[in-house]
């Protein structure tokens, strides 16, 4: 039992220094920029309340503000609406549009007269869940949110306590959903972030939900209520040519409009093999008193329309200027000698070479150097030999404005063998320098003087006696 006991120790040991290597001790997020009219930066104008972009090929979050407050996400709730269904159905396009759905009046009522956005579904219209699944994502459909709850869930409350179960599954920490649709706003709440989790689940394990949420038009299927189909056009006009807002780069995803929320939006947009995925909650609902001006002496500009969509403005001049700005960049490189460390009781060698254990590259603006990132270089106290190729001895941390990009373990490129005889003079020493030698001394010296007090005392007696 304890030889097992000690292999797995070893193991666990052996694991922490292989994860503790590079560790992201913080996450260093951006603030956008933009060039004014002279040609200097200035801070980009980003309208929502809470904003949340990360490079998706790296898994770094680039820019972050308010991305952990809970807000009601609107209509964004159906995006947690079409994983537990696709959880609970499977991503099968094919078995999708064979599986017949329909509902009763449990998934109309709490709908009527609250203006919700809907594809037309009427009660007990059989549709196929690839259709419910597209009006739940295209045009924002409530009552086809519903319809999958109330048939994948056995009813409304059921589903809702599942999407719930998958807060928990995706550990997201700042969300609760009270419904299948987002309309209604007590106990439905979520934040940037854990939107932009949903989102990267989805995207990565149901391709028939990236699909849909990079559709622009789509017709349903034909159903006795709707003998020729129905038509569905996408809230996201970044994905529609027809629309002021269209942005080529952008593949989709979905919109979310209350007053409670404002303007919601969740994208995610692909140039030149870089990929961003973007979550913005709160931008605002009426056209901003300085861009009235703008479309009064512009009345071709998207400002001169009765609505502004701020959401999709955010997204827009995030994504140029990521594109535009954001660079890899190599700050670590892991061949690359750091510096060298005395080791103590060396036989042929009294250093030892210390390189990173492995290199360092991140996404980075182009107009910040590399230059800039410091470099904080630690080791060691009293390093003794032996030491092997490999050991840690030191840690390397890369900090910018005073956050911590990540920590680098320092390893030795050099072994350095321990010398018998330096280690005898280092015993030896250790123990002259010791509190026993030092006892011991004085013990002796001690006994010493007081021999030396006795000898004498007894020769002096001799020598009186003498005298007398």
């Amino acid at each position: 039992m304890k030889n097992k006991f000690r292999a797995l120790t070893a193991l666990l040991c052996t694991f922490a220094v292989l994860v503790s290597s590079a560790l992201p001790a913080g996450a260093l997020t951006f603030k956008p920029t933009v060039r004014d009219e002279n040609g200097e930066l200035k801070d980009l104008r980003l309208y929502s309340e809470c904003v949340y972009m990360i490079n998706m090929d790296t898994g770094e979050e680039i820019v972050d503000i308010n991305s952990d407050k809970e807000v009601p996400p609107a209509s964004l709730t159906k995006l947690m609406t079409a994983v537990v269904m696709l959880d609970e159905l499977g991503g099968d396009e094919d078995a999708l549009k064979a599986k017949k759905m329909s509902a009763g009046t449990e998934a109309f009522d709490e709908l009527y007269g609250t203006g919700a956005s809907t594809a037309d579904i009427q009660p007990y219209e059989s549709v196929s869940a690839y259709d419910l699944l597209a009006a739940n994502l295209i045009p924002s459909a409530c009552e086809a949110s519903n319809i999958i709850a109330v048939n994948v869930g056995g009813n409304i409350p059921r589903f809702v306590d599942m999407m719930n179960e998958k807060v928990t599954e995706l550990g997201l920490k700042h969300t609760h959903f009270s419904c299948a649709h987002g309309l209604f706003t007590q106990q439905n709440f979520s934040s940037a972030k854990d939107i932009a989790k949903i989102c990267e689940y989805a995207l990565d394990n149901y391709p028939v939900f990236k699909e849909l949420v990079n559709t622009t038009f789509y017709t349903m299927e034909p159903t006795d209520f709707h003998p020729e189909g129905t038509s569905l056009t996408s809230t996201d006009f970044m994905i529609n040519e027809y629309t002021d807002y269209y942005y080529s780069y952008c593949r989709g995803i979905k919109t979310g409009t209350t007053e409670a929320a404002g303007r919601c939006f969740a994208s995610y947009a692909t140039c030149d093999g870089a990929t961003y995925l973007t979550v913005t909650l709160g931008a605002p609902m009426e056209k901003q008193p300085e861009d009235i001006k703008k479309g009064e002496e512009d009345p071709d500009s998207l400002y001169a329309a009765e609505d502004v969509y701020y959401n999709f403005i955010d997204h827009i001049n995030l994504y140029e200027w990521a594109f535009s700005t954001m660079v890899q960049k190599d700050f670590i490189n892991e061949i690359s000698e750091v510096r060298d460390v005395k080791v103590e009781y060396g036989k042929k060698l009294d250093y030892a070479n210390l390189k990173p254990a492995c290199g360092y590259s991140r996404m980075w603006p182009a107009n910040i150097k590399v230059e800039e990132v410091e470099k904080i270089v630690t080791v060691k106290d009293h390093i003794v030999a032996p030491v092997e190729k490999g050991d840690v001895l030191g840690k390397m941390e890369l900090r910018y404005n005073g956050e911590t990009l990540t920590e680098i373990d320092l390893i030795s490129t050099t072994k350095v063998e321990r010398s018998p005889v330096k280690e005898r003079m280092r015993v030896m020493k250790a123990y002259f320098e010791s509190m026993t030698f030092k006892v011991t001394l004085a013990c002796v010296l001690g006994g010493l003087l007081l021999y030396c007090i006795i000898v004498f005392l007894i020769a002096q007696r001799k020598y009186l006696k003498r005298v007398k």
